[in-house]
């Protein structure tokens, strides 16, 4: 997937994930609605409902990863022509405050490949527990 991100702005960006991010969120309910009780186990294939779901799940963290790790090397290059900037223009406060911002973004962006981790850690075990009967989970 080739999709364009606004790394430009954290804020934006954030949005972005919090979609990103939804069906994660909404775990549980993706769960309730595709793994059948005892008495619907006849009418839904239950390994086909995780496996889709498993599916689902890697490709979003994937597109997520993708996406920080994008904006992280975007923002890194800005700092990096920001500090040549600088060292040029001692005495540019706006260039200083500019660079300093940015900083603090790109601190902001590897802060969120561990909130990733986070939950993708709380999604699996999650989905493990419920699927755990239907599903193998070699390449988890």
């Amino acid at each position: 997937m080739n999709v364009k991100y606004e790394c430009t702005d954290f804020s934006q960006f954030q949005e972005q994930l919090k979609k990103m991010r939804d069906l994660d969120d909404k775990i549980i309910y993706a769960l309730n609605t595709s793994i059948p009780t005892e008495s619907f186990k006849g009418q839904v294939d239950a390994e086909v409902k995780c496996r889709d779901l498993h599916v689902q799940l890697e490709s979003g963290y994937n597109h997520r990863q993708e996406a920080i790790k994008n904006c992280i090397v975007v923002c890194a290059n800005s700092v990096k022509m920001l500090k040549e900037k600088r060292e040029e223009h001692r005495d540019d406060v706006g260039l200083n405050k500019q660079f300093k911002t940015e900083q603090r973004k790109l601190r902001l962006l590897q802060a969120e490949l561990s909130v990733e981790d986070i939950i993708r850690e709380r999604t699996q075990k999650t989905f493990r527990e419920r699927c755990r009967l239907f599903f193998r989970f070699d390449s988890m």
